[in-house]
């Protein structure tokens, strides 16, 4: 049986220096569904992305796994979680091939395994022409899809990407989200956090977020009709203007 990941955070608090990074955050990943954090820079989003990764740990509050619905611990699903921060460490002398053999034996995988695995994802991500090109070559939305395979040669069960459309052209975020409707289709959790509040209709979950504080979240169209708003950035300004009184 596959593994289906899902992530409730209750009262969650993080303090980065001076600056109350997340202040009292609720929220609930369901299992393989695409969710969206959507909000501004400083609302609070890659401080959650780095929470769930336990790359950080919050001050008070709690972070819980389910896996196919019973509870486990964090050690237990951390294997199968990906992380794709906004700021990519790919090395820019190495070509797209040479990445995916660095991460291959990063996560020790099987040859015959890593092999289907590679052929799979230069098809969905269409580089397999571009096998011999270096990274410091490609162009935004060929960088941001290598970051993406690389974080999927090991095939996990939850991929929390941190605004992976940033700086790309309208054609490659398009190519992008493209790729994520097809591995929800695999049964992954993704949560994916973005700036671009055009992006949260394409979410099945969105997560509004300004200055450490869930707004507001739920199926988009369901939190359009509750806000009686036609876009979510309208949404956004009267939520985040209402907060700040």
């Amino acid at each position: 049986m596959s593994l289906a990941i899902a992530v409730t955070v209750r009262d969650l608090k993080k303090k980065l220096g001076p600056t109350q990074a997340l202040n009292g955050v609720d929220a609930e990943f369901e299992a393989a569904r695409l969710h969206g954090l959507i909000g501004p820079d400083g609302a609070g989003k890659t401080t959650l992305l780095r929470l769930l990764m336990g790359l950080l740990h919050p001050d008070t509050g709690t972070i819980s796994f389910q896996e196919n619905g019973a509870d486990v611990s964090f050690s237990s699903v951390r294997p199968r979680m990906a992380y794709m921060p906004q700021q990519q460490s790919l090395y820019a002398d190495l070509s797209i091939g040479e990445h995916l053999d660095f991460f291959r034996d990063l996560y020790q995988l099987p040859q015959q395994v890593y092999v289907d695995r590679r052929r799979e994802l230069l098809s969905i991500t269409r580089l397999d022409k571009f096998i011999d090109r270096p990274a410091g070559k490609l162009s935004g939305g060929m960088y941001k899809k290598l970051g993406l395979m690389c974080a999927l040669l090991a095939s996990p069960a939850a991929l929390l990407l941190d605004e992976p459309t940033n700086g790309v052209d309208p054609i490659s975020r398009r190519e992008f989200w493209d790729l994520l409707y097809r591995l929800r289709e695999q049964q992954i959790l993704i949560i994916v956090a973005t700036a671009y509040m055009d992006e949260a209709e394409r979410c099945d979950r969105v997560h509004v977020m300004n200055e450490g504080v869930m707004l507001t979240h739920g199926e988009p169209r369901d939190v359009m009709a509750r806000e009686q708003v036609q876009t979510f950035e309208e949404l956004f300004w009267r939520q985040s203007n209402v907060a700040g009184r």
